[in-house]
């Protein structure tokens, strides 16, 4: 998920622990946590722990490695389609996607040099810059963070105002990224909060409740196990703006190798706009191979709410392309937090992303 919480684990490193895990991890059993979950084209994949980031004079493919955060699934299906259909190829790469998981820490990985690319999102991209970690945000898959607030029909929950002083269940890592915006916006209090352990049974049991959720998960889990329809809340539509499946990766790769990066780039945006609106098979058979667990119902409900409510192409990507940014988002979201206390005013926030690589125009994307 964009922000997968607590799954994600990111949140609270020691700087100390988090320089040395940076320095072995490639020694370490921090790779063994997704060195089985790969999904490649034909070529060869990478080594994990030595990764090439040079762009061959032989004319070679160039061999990269994405991490993602979280189980394969419909949120990750243009990086899986780019693989699929040849597109990463086609720039010159040959890209191996990373399956995350619970265990999975993408900075930590990306830092130890584990991975080229990481799916981050933009409270950690902020966050990283106030810890001094080197990590930069070149493009954003989705202009919409998919997160979402949910709950029961029929109970006077016509508006996320309604939710105010009903008990709400969130993750530990809600307190730094979403449940400040509710407290500063919509008035949410702390004495709402009650810990959510990713299942939806305490929910489904209090018909006055509300949880958090993913849009294109819970929602569908939670109609299936509680027999309802729910009602569902997306913040980026209520003024939540943080970037979300972002392309994120170490500083000096864009400094040393900015060709590789626009490339990766390029390519990933081309995957995603042919996942939505050609045939997503291609990616979704890739998807299933990496996460055999997921259904073709749970993919189409993903792909069918990302189109529904834009989370990819919505907002600047419709001018600029998919994977726009502007400084403008990210300086409404970090004033935002900063005036909840999550980061600190005097964080150049600027120095977590680069605009170099996006923004050139729909049709540069689609040619």
């Amino acid at each position: 998920m964009s922000e997968r919480d607590s799954r994600r684990g990111i949140y609270g490193i020691n700087r100390r622990k988090f320089i040395q895990y940076g320095t072995i991890a490639a020694g370490t059993g921090i790779l063994s946590a997704c060195a089985s979950q790969t999904a490649s084209n034909d070529t060869a994949s990478p080594d994990a722990a030595s990764p090439s980031v040079a762009a061959s004079p032989t004319g070679e493919l160039t061999k990269v490695t994405y991490g993602t955060n979280w189980y394969a699934q419909a949120e990750h299906g243009g990086f899986y389609q780019a693989v699929a259909k040849g597109i990463y190829r086609d720039h010159g790469l040959d890209v191996t996607v990373k399956m995350g998981g619970p265990q999975v820490n993408g900075t930590q990985l990306l830092m130890g040099g584990a991975i080229d690319f990481f799916m981050g999102y933009g409270s950690d991209a902020i966050k990283s810059i106030q810890e001094g970690i080197p990590k930069i945000t070149v493009a954003s898959m989705f202009q919409k963070d998919p997160q979402v607030l949910i709950a029961h029909p029929n109970t006077g929950a016509d508006s996320i105002e309604d939710l105010k002083g009903r008990p709400t269940f969130i993750s530990a890592a809600a307190n730094v990224t979403y449940w400040p915006f509710l407290k500063a916006k919509f008035g949410f209090e702390d004495s709402q909060k009650r810990p959510y352990n990713f299942n939806p049974g305490p929910f489904l049991a209090d018909k006055n409740s509300v949880q958090q959720g993913y849009l294109s998960s819970e929602p569908l889990s939670i109609e299936k196990e509680g027999g309802f329809t729910p009602v569902v809340f997306l913040m980026a539509d209520y003024g939540y703006t943080p970037y979300s499946t972002t392309i994120e990766c170490k500083r000096e790769l864009v400094e040393q190798n900015p060709d590789l990066v626009q490339r990766f780039v390029d390519a990933s945006i081309k995957g995603w706009y042919s996942y939505l609106n050609e045939d997503p098979t291609p990616g979704n058979e890739l998807i299933k191979k990496d996460n055999p667990e997921m259904t073709d119902e749970q993919i189409k409900y993903g792909i069918e709410k990302m189109k529904e409510y834009g989370i990819v192409d919505s907002g600047d990507a419709q001018t600029q392309g998919i994977g726009a940014m502007t400084e403008s988002r990210w300086k409404e979201f970090f004033d935002t937090m900063v005036g909840q206390k999550v980061f600190n005013s005097d964080t150049d926030y600027t120095k977590a992303f680069t605009l170099q690589f996006v923004n050139k125009g729909v049709q540069y994307y689609q040619s």
